[in-house]
């Protein structure tokens, strides 16, 4: 199968996507509106982007009549939000703040989950959650607007917060944090059935005899 993404009706191209890049990690991000009011929601178009400066980034994707997500609204009126670790525990409760209420609703509210102070930026850290990246925003690049419009949003983590239970001295394990993912559809996968590859090594003296035979 040969595929031109410009021939396919948008909704199409993100069912590609969703159904070919997983699983996908999911930044549960908070953030408040300049009225105080706060809000929280799910982004699976997610990753990390470099240690110096500790960064990160989401996506945010306009909904299928052009308007643009509560938390990209709210992140560019107070230039910060903070990523909180979706895992097996909080999964139901995460999947309960994707409801698409009207700006202006907590979900903190109707999920029932609890705000806690963050130290470094206004928008609350969610308490039933095991981890906590606190973000000051650095740059929002908008790649398109109307339906399914795209934003990426990068912010720069300002502070760290870890569960005591799973901080195990700073060497996190991918068994006591018990992410999830996304996948396709409505599906989610566990990170509890992981396999080790290391790396391999190069024999930089066979390297360096290798050029000289060449030369």
């Amino acid at each position: 199968m040969e595929l031109d993404p410009e021939s396919l009706p948008v909704r199409e191209r993100y069912a590609l996507m969703i159904a070919s890049i997983l699983p996908r990690p999911i930044a549960w991000v908070s953030t408040i509106s300049p009225e105080g009011i706060t809000n929280l929601a799910p982004f699976s178009f997610f990753t990390g982007i470099t240690a110096n400066p500790m960064s990160v980034c989401f996506a945010p994707v306009n909904n299928r009549e052009g308007v643009p997500k509560d938390s990209l609204v709210n992140a560019k009126a107070t230039k910060q939000f903070v990523v909180n670790l979706a895992n097996e525990d909080n999964a139901e409760k995460m999947n309960e703040t994707s409801a698409a209420w009207p700006y202006g609703v907590s979900e903190f509210e109707k999920a029932g989950l609890t705000p806690v102070p963050s130290l470094r930026v206004k928008p609350p850290r969610v308490k039933e959650s095991p981890l906590h990246m606190e973000c000051e925003l650095l740059q929002i690049v908008t790649l398109s607007e109307g339906p399914l419009g795209g934003h990426l949003v990068i912010g720069k983590v300002v502070h760290f917060h870890c569960d005591d239970a799973v901080w195990n001295k700073g060497k996190l394990r991918h068994q006591d944090l018990k992410a999830i993912g996304r996948m396709e559809g409505m599906w989610y996968a566990k990170t509890q059935d992981a396999f080790e590859l290391p790396r391999p090594e190069i024999d930089m003296t066979m390297c360096d005899k290798l050029g000289k035979e060449t030369k």
